[in-house]
């Protein structure tokens, strides 16, 4: 079976960025994406989702790695210093690289 390496980049966020994380992240060269609600917490703070404002999603984006970078760079820039969020990177291997 033939593997190709990708980067997965995982973007835990405040859901009012959702629209804007998903055109940012097409703009940026990504084509297509994931996106969960989730809840967590951390030593400073909890995030139960029980109103709209509290709610958090999960953002999954397999690409190349420069894409990825753009992305994570972008976010961290735009975003960051006014919301809370957290993001990552792994390596993936797809079946299918045409699609990522």
């Amino acid at each position: 079976m033939e593997k190709h390496p990708r980067k997965l980049l995982v973007i835990i966020a405040e859901a009012s960025l959702e629209k804007r994380l998903v055109a940012d992240s097409q703009r940026l060269g990504a084509h297509g994406y994931t996106v969960h609600d989730v809840r967590g917490g951390s030593r400073l703070s909890t995030r139960e989702a029980l109103w709209e404002a509290d709610r958090t999603i999960e953002m999954k984006v397999i690409c190349e790695p420069t894409v990825a970078d753009s992305i994570a760079r972008y976010v961290l820039a735009e975003y960051a210093p006014h919301h809370s969020l957290t993001l990552f990177f792994a390596d993936v291997d797809v079946l299918r690289p045409e699609k990522f």
